[in-house]
């Protein structure tokens, strides 16, 4: 049996037992978008008929910044795209994934290593390996689901400011 930790309460012990602390903060999907500014993209794609174009141009028409991640072009909608996560001069709040469910790790490891608060895997997208490495760094998780879906299922906008 794990001994309490000093100046930690019983509570305090009895919950950390229990959980990670990572399973503590989980932030619900609507909750990570109206907390977050900043998505970056990985895979947005330049071709209009793709969802990883569409679905990105949505959240930045509904007010997000959103910062396309693609090393085969220099800009999508007006903004400055990046080849990896790491070269965006700026603190991103989420990652937004579009790549395949085999590669979603290592973008994870990515995100941690950028200081994202967030990782979402579009609809379709799953990885038990990325699930892991974001729950073991403490940081939300969203798998299988479209952004722009629960955008619009939770009927939120960002403020736009001119």
């Amino acid at each position: 049996m794990a001994r309490r930790g000093p100046g930690q309460s019983i509570v305090e012990h009895e919950r950390d037992r229990v959980a990670p602390a990572s399973l503590l903060s989980v932030r619900t999907a609507r909750q990570i978008l109206e907390e977050s500014v900043t998505i970056a993209v990985v895979g947005a794609s330049r071709y209009p008929d793709k969802a990883a174009h569409a679905v990105p141009e949505q959240m930045l028409r509904h007010g997000w910044r959103v910062i396309p991640v693609n090393p085969y072009t220099d800009e999508l909608w007006g903004q400055r795209a990046y080849p990896l996560l790491a070269e965006i001069p700026e603190p991103v709040d989420l990652v937004n994934v579009f790549r395949p469910g085999a590669d979603a790790a290592e973008v994870v490891r990515q995100a941690v290593a950028i200081g994202a608060r967030a990782v979402w895997l579009q609809q379709g997208i799953v990885s038990p390996e990325a699930r892991k490495i974001a729950d073991e760094a403490g940081i939300d998780y969203v798998e299988d689901r479209c952004i722009a879906v629960a955008r619009a299922s939770a009927g939120l906008t960002r403020n736009v400011t001119s």
